[in-house]
């Protein structure tokens, strides 16, 4: 059965479902900063995405250890992951490969997800590791979605929002068609020697995503300009940066990944997509990043 952790330390707590290993809640203060999931406009809060981040081009793609099978984000979230570690401010979390994953996804895994607060930020950290006899291609990311406007900012609106960066730069975003692929044919500008993105419905509903990559110091802030809260996110482990709303909605998911969906340019060679990295018989890697509400 799915189980709820809440972990905490001074005025920061956070809740993981072990249904996916889905952060829940992430509250400063007993306010809530993390969007709460609502069937009209997105029924989920912050899923982790592995192995693929994003499409593949009909659900499908070919690799060394055969066919791929996946849906969008792959199907870590999809699972039920069990507690191997906790403690008062940190809990970790394991799914491995089964008969059932295998057959969308022919590698043998370990995946271990660990958050942790320290009173002032949240960590979320992923821990790849290759149990099977064949190199393993993959990529992840996170999707944690935010309240906008965020909590305890009674008068704000979506539209006094902005993404703010640590300094001046031009970003170019691959266009995203109706199926999710990226086409960097059709790129569209978003920032021009500029160090701040502010933000509307119109902005989502004309590109769908938004997607950054080498973000200037690896750190974004979602800032509200009239109240002064929001949420800063620390992600140097990762080369690439998603930003994403459903039409109309309040919330605006920031999403660090370490590779992106298939693009129009690619085959349908799995081991060859933007981001895609190996891991060799029994070698394990982690990546984290962190995020801090004010």
């Amino acid at each position: 059965m799915p189980t709820i952790t809440t972990i905490r330390k001074g005025a920061l707590e956070a809740s993981i479902d072990s249904q996916g290993a889905q952060l829940m809640s992430l509250k400063l203060d007993g306010n809530e900063y993390l969007w709460q999931g609502d069937e009209r406009f997105w029924p989920r809060r912050a899923p982790i995405l592995f192995p693929i981040v994003g499409c593949l081009r009909n659900n499908f793609a070919k690799s060394a250890a055969g066919e791929v099978h996946l849906g969008r984000h792959g199907l870590a979230r999809n699972y039920d992951h069990r507690i191997v570690e906790k403690t008062e401010n940190s809990v970790t979390f394991e799914l491995e490969s089964t008969p059932e994953t295998l057959h969308a996804y022919p590698y043998a895994f370990r995946l271990n997800m660990t958050y942790a607060v320290d009173g002032e930020r949240m960590l979320q950290r992923f821990t790849v590791t290759n149990t099977g006899d064949e190199i393993m291609p993959f990529t992840l990311g996170g999707h944690p979605a935010f309240n906008v406007p965020a909590p305890d900012t009674d008068g704000e609106s979506f539209g006094d929002y902005e993404l703010r960066f640590t300094r001046p730069w031009t970003a170019v975003s691959p266009s995203i068609d109706t199926n999710g692929l990226c086409d960097f044919d059709q790129t569209n500008t978003l920032l021009e020697d500029a160090d701040a993105l502010p933000l509307s419905h119109e902005l989502f509903d004309k590109y769908l995503t938004l997607t950054f990559q080498d973000v200037p110091g690896r750190t974004v802030t979602l800032l509200g300009t009239k109240s002064g809260h929001g949420v800063e996110l620390d992600f140097d482990d990762f080369p690439y940066l998603g930003v994403w709303s459903a039409p109309d909605a309040p919330f605006v998911a920031i999403e660090p990944w370490r590779g992106i969906a298939t693009c129009h340019d690619e085959s349908d060679i799995f081991e060859e997509k933007r981001g895609m990295e190996s891991l060799d018989l029994g070698e394990k890697v982690s990546y984290e990043f962190s995020v801090s509400p004010f």
